[in-house]
């Protein structure tokens, strides 16, 4: 990888079009989205949903205006091959994880959302320190992550959206994602954008937005200033650099141990094992932390 790709990924862009009343983000992601799959030992088809969906919060995690909000993306299922999978973004922090039944996988009859979710839901939660929590949930009916993401803007948010998302590589993942929202209009007394039956400004934007290819968006020789201005170079753009992605999980020992002191001790008793241990596995570094309760009486 030479400097300029080094520069180029892990990486999300914000641009704006006033005069159209759209807003915007392009990621590329590279040696984030490695660092999460590698400590799995996930199937390939595991392995690109999870880098779809960590790639899909990234780009709609940077459009939280509080560096302290959190979002998360989550599909679920009850009976479906994937049971649960969860990714969130913070402050350009990314993680998440799969659990699925191998059994069901191995038996599956296709790779449809339909067999690997079972009628489940997709469900965006998003976080903010003083403004509280909001969750809105979708049916997990498209034919990607992406096209349920879409579907969940549409129907919980009545924002217009586009995504248009890349993946290329097999051991070595390159992700990338372009995300297009048209910002309904507010103002007190005029009419807002999901109640009209057509928007020609939105409509423009959309065709131009469809008109970027998933490989432009992967291709590492491709700054993504410049995918922003292939796109509207008609039009005014306000480019601007965001978040520098990173691996985010947030575990560690202290802070483990922290809550594990704050149990009774016949509480802890219980979670102990044979050693006198308690063992707490991060899902989402695949990681296990040992806390002796010699150390939590000390």
């Amino acid at each position: 990888m030479n400097e300029q790709s080094e520069i180029m990924n892990d990486q999300l862009l914000h641009f704006t079009i006033a005069s159209r009343d759209v807003r915007g983000r392009i990621v590329r992601i590279d040696t984030a989205l490695n660092a999460i799959i590698s400590v799995h030992n996930y199937p390939p088809l595991i392995e690109n949903l999870l880098a779809e969906t960590i790639t899909l919060a990234a780009v709609i995690g940077s459009t939280l205006k509080n560096e302290d909000g959190q979002m998360t993306i989550q599909a679920q299922s009850a009976d479906g091959v994937i049971s649960l999978l969860v990714c969130d973004y913070i402050a350009g922090a990314v993680r998440g994880y799969v659990q699925f039944d191998q059994h069901k996988f191995d038996a599956r009859e296709d790779d449809s959302l339909e067999t690997l979710f079972a009628d489940g839901y997709l469900a965006i939660t998003i976080d903010r320190a003083k403004q509280g929590r909001y969750q809105g949930i979708v049916p997990l009916d498209g034919s990607s992550i992406t096209d349920c993401v879409e579907h969940y803007f549409v129907q919980s948010e009545q924002l217009p959206t586009k995504i248009i998302y890349g993946i290329r590589g097999d051991s070595n993942k390159i992700t990338g994602a372009l995300l297009v929202q048209h910002l309904p209009d507010g103002e007190e007394g005029k009419e807002r954008l999901h109640v009209r039956l057509d928007h020609p400004e939105w409509e423009h934007v959309k065709i131009l937005s469809q008109s970027m290819s998933p490989e432009e968006l992967v291709d590492t020789c491709i700054p993504l200033e410049e995918l922003a201005w292939r796109l509207f170079h008609e039009e005014e753009v306000r480019i601007e650099k965001g978040d520098i992605i990173s691996r985010g999980c947030r575990c560690n020992e202290a802070h483990i141990r922290d809550v594990i002191a704050k149990f009774p001790d016949s509480e802890r008793q219980e979670m102990a094992n044979e050693e006198g241990q308690i063992v707490v596995d991060c899902k989402f570094c695949s990681k296990d932390f040992f806390i002796s309760l010699a150390s939590l009486a000390n």
